[in-house]
C-alpha cells in the first residue's frame, strides 16, 4: 500500500476497461498515475488490467454507476489503497440508440440513470476527497449534448449531463476543485455495438485514444487553471 508520502497523482474511471475510458486509463498509466478503473463486469476489469501490467498501480473494481453505495466503496477503495484521490473522470455511459417516436421507455430509464444520475453519484462520493487534494473532475459528455438531435433521448442525457457539469462547476468554486465536461463527436468505440447497424454510421470519426489526448490534457492544467468545456469533432462531422 501505498503511504500519503507518496504524491504520484491518482485518478478514479468510471467505465475504464473499454472504449475512451480505457483509452484513458492507458495515457494515464504511462503517465505515471496510480489508477482505479470501474465497471460493472469484474472479469472483464480483471483482463484489462493484466493486459496493462501495472502491478499494484491499477485498481480494478466492480461497481454500479448508477448506484451511490456502491460508487461510494469503490472511492473509499481508491483512497485507502493509494492514500488520496486527485481526478474523478465520469466516463461510463451508452445510448440506446432510438427517439421519443418508437423508443421504448423502459430502456431510457436505464440510460438515464447512468448517463445523469452515474456522474452526479461520483460527484458526490468523491467531492470530500478531491476537496482534500484539490482535485478535478472530468464528465464525459457529447456534442449531442450541445446540439440537439430530433426526438433523440441520448442527446437529452447528454444535454442534461452539459447542465451537470456547469452546476458542479458552480458547486466547487472556490474549494479548488475543477471541473471539465469533454464533449466529443463521433469516436469509433463498442458505443456503436449496440447500434442497430452495428458499426459506427457514414462519416469522419475519432478514435477513443484521440479524445483521451483531450481528457489527460484538462487533468493536466497547472494549479489554478481549469478548462471548462472542450468541444471536438472529427473534421468533416458536421452536427
Amino acid at each position: 500500500m501505498n503511504t500519503d508520502h507518496d504524491r504520484t497523482a491518482v485518478t478514479l474511471i468510471t467505465g475504464g476497461a473499454t472504449g475512451i475510458g480505457a483509452a484513458t486509463a492507458k495515457r494515464l498509466l504511462d503517465a505515471g498515475h496510480r489508477l482505479a478503473v470501474t465497471g460493472r463486469d469484474q472479469a472483464k476489469l480483471d483482463a484489462f488490467a493484466a493486459e496493462q501490467g501495472a502491478g499494484e498501480r491499477l485498481l480494478a473494481i466492480a461497481a454500479d454507476t448508477t448506484d451511490f453505495a456502491s460508487i461510494d466503496a469503490a472511492v473509499q477503495k481508491t483512497v485507502k489503497t493509494f492514500g488520496r484521490l486527485d481526478h474523478v473522470v465520469a466516463n461510463a455511459g451508452f445510448s440506446t440508440h432510438d427517439n421519443l417516436a418508437d423508443g421504448d421507455p423502459a430502456h431510457w430509464r436505464d440510460m438515464l440513470l447512468v448517463n445523469v444520475l452515474g456522474p452526479a453519484v461520483l460527484v458526490k462520493a468523491a467531492l470530500p476527497a478531491l476537496t482534500e487534494s484539490g482535485g478535478r473532475v472530468v464528465m464525459v459528455g457529447s456534442t449531442a449534448g450541445i446540439k440537439n438531435t430530433p426526438g433523440n433521448m441520448y442527446s437529452v442525457t447528454k444535454g442534461a449531463l452539459t447542465s451537470l457539469a456547469e452546476n458542479t462547476r458552480v458547486l466547487v468554486t472556490g474549494s479548488g476543485v475543477g471541473v471539465t465536461l469533454v464533449a466529443p463527436g463521433r469516436v469509433d468505440t463498442p458505443f456503436w455495438s449496440s447500434h442497430p447497424t452495428g458499426v459506427v454510421p457514414g462519416g469522419p470519426a475519432m478514435t477513443p485514444d484521440q479524445v483521451a489526448e483531450a481528457i489527460v490534457w484538462a487533468l493536466a492544467q497547472p494549479a489554478g487553471v481549469e478548462v471548462n468545456q472542450v468541444v471536438i469533432r472529427p473534421t468533416g462531422q458536421i452536427h
